[in-house]
């Protein structure tokens, strides 16, 4: 049974190795993060902002978003999996901020998945890092899904149940950079295959280290 008092020695043995991590998506605002996070859905952070700067450039707010054709957002975003579908929820998410939150980003969980393209995951994005609200809940994208399993934070593989495991073990005030400290670390060391379980600065802590098989 993982005590808090471990889980907190692994998150700040994880922020002495990626002392820089932060999300990775380029924003400077709430409205940039939150398209940013919309269109990062199946897509690469790296991706996605390459294609972001042309796309603020047009539309530097909500209110010209709300205003703009689908397809033309569609032609700038191309490059990205899914940009019909990613053009068509922005243009909507737009709309339905200018006339249901008065071209306000929404600040809670409930606006934000309101909105058309907007789960739990982006909402959580958007909330702990535009917002800095950290007890909204816990990102859960493909690397944290891994890595809780393997260090045995949790057994479920359904991402809303992960993320209910996580916050029963995890401080609050620790809730808005796991996620991008989990990333780094699942690109560096504890990849999908072939994890480096030799130089992991958490292997102490990891069951599944094949160090240990």
């Amino acid at each position: 049974m993982v005590t808090q008092d471990q889980v907190v020695e692994v998150i700040e043995t994880l922020k002495k190795a990626y002392p820089n991590s932060k999300v990775s998506l380029d924003f400077e605002n709430p409205y940039q993060l939150l398209v940013a996070t919309i269109l990062s859905a199946q897509t690469t952070d790296k991706a996605v902002n390459k294609v972001t700067p042309r796309l603020f450039e047009k539309y530097p707010s909500i209110e010209k978003l709300a205003k703009a054709e689908v397809d033309d957002v569609a032609e700038i975003i191309k490059t990205l999996g899914f940009y019909r579908t990613k053009a068509k929820n922005l243009v909507r998410m737009a709309n339905k901020v200018m006339k249901e939150f008065n071209g306000e980003i929404p600040q809670t969980m409930k606006g934000l998945t309101s909105l058309p393209g907007v789960g739990r995951k982006t909402a959580n994005v958007v909330l702990g890092n535009a917002f800095g609200i950290p007890n909204s809940g816990i990102t859960v994208d493909t690397h944290v899904k891994r890595i809780a399993n393997r260090i045995g934070w949790t057994e479920n593989q359904n991402p809303e149940k992960i993320e209910k495991d996580l916050m029963k073990i995890i401080p609050v005030n620790y809730w808005v950079a796991f996620t991008p400290l989990i990333i780094d670390h699942g690109r560096a060391i504890c990849r999908a295959r072939n994890p480096k379980c030799e130089i992991c600065p958490i292997e102490d802590y990891c069951p599944s280290s094949v160090l240990k098989q």
